[in-house]
């Protein structure tokens, strides 16, 4: 099976694989693409293997990343998926093998890819990525590593903004940092104001528009970011249940309403 490049040229029409579904009415899918249109401009590289399924990888000159990171002269990965029946077989080292290879001829210094101490949902499995030669450039709370492939001993070492690393935010309450990187924040992001109100109380939703808001993040993974009261709680997208099981370990009931 073939390594197909999604272009502007192509994206209407393509499947994206990360989506789930693409169905009618589907905002998710939409948003996604839209945001990745936005990005080709900025070089990004959406390269999947020609199926319907998780196997994919993401990539952009690390100065238009949606990361808070200083990593001049880098390739960033984005997203790096392979999954299901497609693992196993040597997907993911060919994917890697060509954004390496195209980072090269572009003249980048290395590659950098936004990972955990130990594997985390959405997140780029560590072990794999060490196996391969990447190293830790930096490190964020709680649990984010920021790792790099330099193409030589003169590659400067990337380093997280200042602003991602302590895992704090001067905003108070419930709130959630996203953006349309990923097509599943347009579904669940609104989907947690509604539960919260449900509840009798609030999620602040700050949306990041562009690459220079993304970049001042208070966390590395501007995709998903929770915070409550002022401290990171999770990067995972959180499900309904997920979420009513937080609101009701800190005590958010439900609210009864009772017919008059």
């Amino acid at each position: 099976m073939n390594i197909k490049n999604v272009t502007l040229d192509n994206i209407d029409h393509e499947h994206i694989c990360c989506a789930i579904v693409d169905k009618k009415g589907d905002t998710g899918v939409s948003s996604k693409k839209a945001w990745l249109k936005q990005r080709f401009a900025d070089g990004l590289v959406f390269k999947k293997l020609d199926v319907r399924g998780k196997v994919f990888i993401e990539y952009i000159p690390a100065e238009f990343a949606w990361c808070p990171l200083h990593a001049d002269h880098y390739m960033h990965i984005n997203c790096f998926w392979v999954s299901g029946q497609f693992k196993g077989q040597g997907y993911a080292n060919q994917l890697l093998a060509e954004c390496i290879a195209d980072a090269k001829a572009r003249g980048k210094m290395g590659i950098t890819v936004l990972s955990s101490t130990k594997k985390m949902p959405f997140l780029s499995d560590p072990s794999y990525l060490k196996h391969k030669g990447f190293m830790v450039a930096d490190t964020a709370s709680p649990y984010y590593e920021l790792l790099y492939l330099p193409f030589g001993d003169n590659a400067p070492v990337p380093q997280f903004r200042e602003s991602a690393k302590k895992g704090t935010t001067e905003e108070t309450g419930m709130v959630l940092y996203y953006s349309n990187q990923c097509p599943h924040t347009d579904k669940y992001a609104p989907l947690l104001q509604q539960i919260a109100e449900q509840r009798g109380t609030t999620v602040k939703l700050i949306r990041f528009e562009t690459t220079e808001q993304a970049q001042q993040a208070p966390a590395p993974f501007t995709t998903y970011s929770f915070f409550f009261d002022g401290e990171f709680v999770t990067n995972e997208i959180w499900s309904e249940k997920k979420f009513i099981k937080f609101l009701d370990e800190k005590g958010f009931e439900a609210i009864l309403h009772q017919e008059k």
